[in-house]
């Protein structure tokens, strides 16, 4: 799940928000491109949305409770030893300011419905009950989206992966099972509602697209191109999906293998990503 859904997010990284004339062109799956916007950043590096995954991840394994603090402590520490870009410019500069969860806590406004606590929900849904799925996506969720958008598309981002690993039912049908346990009104029409185009900010139309192209994708290889194609916040909408994806039954494992080789391969890159990965899986 964690290699898949880095792969998404660093090939959907190189698309994020261009314009779609360069997403026709480029997305082919045949390798990771140079994003126009980002000419320092080696094509193949994640971003936030993986750096926070592994975050959440790497609590999810130590078997500790969690708590807003503890939470906290793992942004700020998994930043700062392995600084990444993607983050929202004031996020950002907050990280980089900040030298403990207290200190973050403290600073933070969490007022915002954007998508960063669903972009890393991903590991919470291996958990064994939906309720679990749901009490922890929304603790997560309130350190830096405490709204009700905000934590909503969190826990629908972790159902996704609830939904897959536990083989709850046909891929068709998952957005109508969130729909039926997150029935709450979050402006966005309903999970189940396809998303028409270009993706944007809030967290809620990430989720959506990512879940519209799940309900009709057979392959990793396809549901990552349909993302892209949307054009707009489309790292994160890959992220989500690749992370359902990939513990999904009724979906070919077909990611092409130069994504796999020119992944970032760091300290805290695929390999470490992988081995993370196997603690993650057998905490369901």
């Amino acid at each position: 799940m964690l290699v898949e859904l880095a792969i998404g997010d660093a090939y959907g990284g190189s698309f994020e928000h261009a314009y779609p004339s360069f997403v026709a062109e480029h997305n082919t799956l045949t390798g990771y491109v140079q994003h126009h916007g980002r000419l320092g950043v080696p094509a193949g590096r994640y971003t936030d949305d993986t750096q926070m995954t592994i975050a959440i991840a790497e609590v999810l394994v130590s078997g500790r409770r969690w708590t807003p603090l503890l939470l906290a402590e793992q942004f700020v520490r998994a930043y700062h030893r392995d600084p990444h870009d993607g983050y929202a410019p004031r996020f950002h500069q907050l990280l980089s300011e900040v030298r403990d969860g207290e200190e973050l806590l403290r600073r933070l406004r969490p007022q915002s419905d954007k998508s960063g606590a669903a972009m890393r929900a991903g590991p919470i849904g291996i958990l064994p009950t939906v309720d679990d799925v749901l009490y922890h996506a929304k603790l997560q969720a309130r350190i830096t989206h405490d709204t009700q958008a905000g934590i909503a598309a969190a826990q629908a981002s972790a159902l996704t992966v609830h939904y897959c690993h536990h083989r709850l039912g046909p891929l068709s049908e998952i957005a109508r099972w969130i729909d039926a346990i997150l029935p709450e009104d979050v402006g966005h029409g309903g999970w189940a509602l396809p998303w028409p185009g270009k993706v944007g900010p809030q967290g809620w139309m990430s989720v959506r697209a990512a879940l519209t192209t799940l309900a009709t994708g057979r392959s990793l290889s396809g549901i990552l191109r349909s993302a892209v194609a949307l054009t707009g916040d489309v790292d994160t909408v890959a992220t989500i999906a690749l992370a359902a994806a990939s513990r999904s039954p009724e979906v070919a494992q077909d990611l092409p293998p130069v994504l796999w080789r020119d992944l970032e391969n760091g300290e805290f890159g695929r390999d470490y990503l992988a081995k993370l990965d196997e603690q993650v899986i057998r905490v369901a």
